[in-house]
């Protein structure tokens, strides 16, 4: 594993919130105590997570794992433009001015104002971390992107959710009733080792602490409206076409190894 790689793997599992619930369990083994950078993560694209610069101490922009224009028919150019370049790069930034401030506190600041920037800080750093996993979470069709999981993965859909059928139409639902902006997800519980589908608002709220993220489908208005308009339902349905079962099958073997 080059250093780039593990320097990103290393700094994304050590964020706060949602983000240790990502990428933590993305690098987790048996054991609790092996440091993260000797732990040998699964494979996944290094530019896809060089989303942290640990020589600048800032988190970063990732570039998309495909060309912008690759997702279509099921996401539009111009909507994954704006999405990535415009929407993601704002939580990067946010995030970044969080802790400058926090730090800028911690020397002397005012503390009255950490309950302010450590919810900047959860709102932005989960919008990274999220939307660093998303992309992830699809591929263009022929490339990887739709058809069912294998391997532990489907096994443990139809154990827990009773067949793939079934678990597609309770990840439909779910993501289709998430009030406002949010996620629909797709976990392991870490206490039951079973798999749970659970909502997500706003970027970091109604997230279970220690559940690991599988799969996400982002239904925030600006991740379908230029295309779908309000029709969130032929969103989600096109979303499982582009899913990376691949990607996915990766997160749930690193989680219960």
């Amino acid at each position: 594993m080059d250093a780039t790689r593990r320097e990103a793997l290393a700094s994304l599992a050590g964020m706060s919130g949602v983000a240790a619930f990502s990428f933590g369990a993305y690098c987790q083994t048996a054991d609790p105590t092996t440091p993260i950078t000797t732990v040998k993560p699964a494979a996944a694209p290094v530019a896809s997570l060089a989303a942290f610069d640990a020589t600048k101490g800032e988190y970063v922009l990732p570039p998309l794992p495909y060309k912008s224009d690759e997702l279509e028919p099921v996401i539009d150019k111009a909507t994954m433009e704006l999405h990535h370049g415009k929407h993601h790069a704002a939580y990067v930034a946010g995030a970044n001015r969080a802790l400058k401030e926090l730090a800028g506190i911690r020397d002397g600041g005012d503390a009255g104002l950490v309950r302010h920037w450590a919810r900047e800080l959860s709102f932005h750093l989960g919008g990274h971390v999220n939307h660093t996993l998303f992309w992830n979470m699809m591929a263009p069709a022929g490339k990887g992107g739709g058809g069912e999981p294998t391997g532990a993965l489907i096994a443990a859909i139809r154990r827990d959710f009773g067949s793939f059928d079934k678990f597609v139409a309770h990840f439909k639902a779910n993501a289709l009733q998430v009030e406002g902006g949010g996620w629909g997800w797709l976990v392991l519980d870490t206490l039951s080792k079973r798999l749970v589908l659970i909502q997500m608002e706003s970027q970091q709220d109604r997230f279970i602490a220690g559940a690991v993220p599988i799969l996400g489908v982002d239904v925030w208005e600006h991740a379908y409206y230029l295309k779908y308009q309000n029709k969130r339902s032929e969103y989600v349905d096109a979303f499982m076409k582009v899913v990376n079962w691949r990607f996915c099958e990766q997160l749930f073997d690193a989680a219960v190894a």
